[in-house]
Formats: structure tokens, sequence, C-alpha cells
């Protein structure tokens, strides 16, 4: 498959992703919306436990879609991390990123317009648009230290999950499954943390469309997610492929002998 087809395929699929993660957080996780609604309701809406579903249902849909013809990276870190464990080359890292940070923004600035449809919609308070941050823009107000910690550690188990998924050992055919739910996951526990980022693009898309508008503070925290999920997934990946990848040679050997 050529280069071109298979950057356009990780556009789309990081289009759908934030299109569906973040506009499940934005448009839906809070209804009736707080203005004009009774104090404390949310008769309708998703919640936490939604925008963690929303998120890794958006993995799990494009990946069987998209999967067979870019590998459905849809997040720098998981470029990185599958470049560490020697399974995407590293000439193919700049055009996966630029295409995956170039449909986080598209689907970002989409967003933006069709929640900008609501009369009462700003882009004031803490994470406008589903922005990722800490300290004060962080929902719990974590401290920049436990928001690194989170988004390392879970980026490394994202990455450790996606790696064993896929496997050529393992059941492909469920490798989207077991991936969009580690997404789910990984949401559930960190929503309140970071709001939640394990992917630059992600980040990077809502982060500038806000800054954009206005609130350019939010920009300037997006360094801390690029920096930690690329960290954790490149040390999952030199795990896995120093400690559980088995060599095809090897692995023949191992058949040949049941």
């Amino acid at each position: 498959m050529p280069l071109s087809k298979r950057c356009l395929a990780e556009f789309i699929g990081t289009f759908w992703l934030v299109l569906g993660g973040c506009g499940s957080a934005v448009l839906a996780a809070a209804f009736p919306y707080p203005v004009g609604a009774e104090k404390g309701s949310n008769y309708f809406g998703l919640g936490f436990l939604g925008v963690a579903l929303a998120f890794g249902l958006s993995v799990l849909t494009i990946a069987y879609a998209i999967g067979h013809i870019s590998g459905a990276h849809l997040n720098p870190a998981v470029s990185f991390g599958l470049f560490a464990a020697k399974r995407f080359p590293g000439s193919e890292l700049l055009p996966y990123i630029v295409a995956q940070v170039l449909g986080a923004i598209a689907a970002a600035g989409i967003l933006f317009l069709i929640a900008a449809g609501r009369p009462e919609f700003t882009l004031s308070g803490a994470n406008p648009l589903a922005t990722n941050g800490f300290g004060d823009h962080s929902p719990g107000g974590y401290s920049l230290l436990a928001c690194f910690i989170a988004e390392l550690l879970l980026t490394f188990f994202f990455l450790l999950i996606i790696l064993g998924a896929t496997d050529r050992r393992a059941p492909e055919a469920l490798a989207p499954v077991a991936i969009g739910f580690a997404l789910t996951l990984i949401h559930l526990i960190s929503i309140p943390v970071t709001n939640t980022s394990v992917n630059p693009a992600r980040s990077t898309g809502p982060a500038l469309i806000v800054s954009l508008g206005g609130r350019p503070e939010l920009f300037g925290q997006l360094w801390l997610f690029w920096i930690a999920p690329i960290l954790g997934a490149v040390l999952a990946g030199i795990l896995y492929y120093s400690v559980f990848e088995v060599p095809i040679r090897e692995e023949e050997r191992e058949t040949a002998s049941v």
C-alpha cells in the first residue's frame, strides 16, 4: 500500500477518534447543559463512563476499518512505540505523525463549529473542547508530577496491550477489541487527572483550536502531552522487543518441537 494512502487512512482514523471521543465529552457528557439546567442535573448526559466508552469505541470501530491499510496507529505515541519495538520503520514516522496531527486538528475545528451552534457555548472553563491539562487545567486539580506519571504509565501499558494484541502469535481478529477496551479503561482511570491524553495528536487538535480562540495558556501545557506519552510508549516498545518478542526462526523451532 503506498505511503500516501496509508497516511490518508491515518488522517481519517485520527479525525474519527477525536470527533468521537472529544465530541462525546463536549456535546454529550453533560445534558441538560449547565446553563439554564437545574443545579447538579445530568439527566441524559454520558458522564465519565460514556466518554470513556466513546473513546474506546472510536478506536475499536476505525481499527476494523483501516487497520489492514495503515495499521490504525491514530497516535504519534503508538507510532513511536511500534518503532521502538522494531515493527515500524523510522523513515515513515514523520509522515504518519503529520497525518495524525492534521486529522486531529481538522476534527477539533469541526467540533468547534458544531459546539458553537449552541448559544451558550464558550471557550471558558478549565478544559474547553476537551483539552488536556495539569494544575488549574486538570479536571481534578492534579499536579504536574501526578499528571506526568499518569500519562507516562498509562501510555506504557496501552502500548504493551497494543504490542501483545497485535503480536503474530495472538488472535488477530480480536486485537481492535482489546485495544478499544484498553483505551476505555485508561479514560476511566485518568479523565479526572488530565482529561486523558495518551495521544499527542488528540491533545494538539483541541489545544490549537482553543488557543486560536483566545486561550493560549492551554497550548502552553501541550508539551507534557507529547513528552510523557511518547516516553511511555518507547519504554514499552523497548521492553516488549527485548523481553517478549520471539524471533520468527525461534518461533518456527518451537512450533516444530511440539
